[in-house]
């Protein structure tokens, strides 16, 4: 099984490291007998991505990316081991498809006069309202 991106790349399954490990928390005596939850580690510099993908992983502010450039992906919301390792698979998928949308350049503008001349005069009434909420002097 291939985790395929689209046309862009596709990385093989060799890449990708999934290991079964037992779940935490309640679920009886299922949880002392199977190991369903799922650790899912890909390493970045080792892959066959990109470069352009590489460093863009290797720079997001992402906790589950170590510092050795290794992502690991913890699954452990199901009670089987299919479906977590489809989930695990799924967060990756989801994590490369952040890195591999470009952002469109912001192109500078100004503001319209219109909007300007309405800015100052939402401004010039908010400070006629604080102004009456002054006290009152008497004469």
């Amino acid at each position: 099984m291939t985790l395929r991106r689209s046309n862009q790349f596709a990385i093989p399954e060799s890449e990708i490291a999934i290991s079964a490990v037992r779940a935490q928390g309640p679920g009886g005596q299922n949880v002392n007998k199977a190991s369903t939850a799922v650790h899912l580690r890909f390493d970045i510099r080792a892959s066959s991505l990109p470069d352009l993908y590489k460093e863009r992983l290797l720079h997001l502010d992402d906790h589950r990316i170590s510092k050795t450039g290794v992502v690991v992906i913890k699954a452990r919301q199901y009670r089987s081991l299919a479906q977590n390792r489809e989930a695990a698979l799924m967060r990756l998928h989801e994590l490369l498809q952040r890195v591999t949308v470009t952002q469109r350049k912001r192109t500078a503008t100004r503001p319209t006069r219109s909007s300007q001349n309405r800015r100052i005069e939402r401004k010039k009434r908010r400070s006629r309202v604080k102004a009456l909420r002054g006290k009152v002097t008497r004469s």
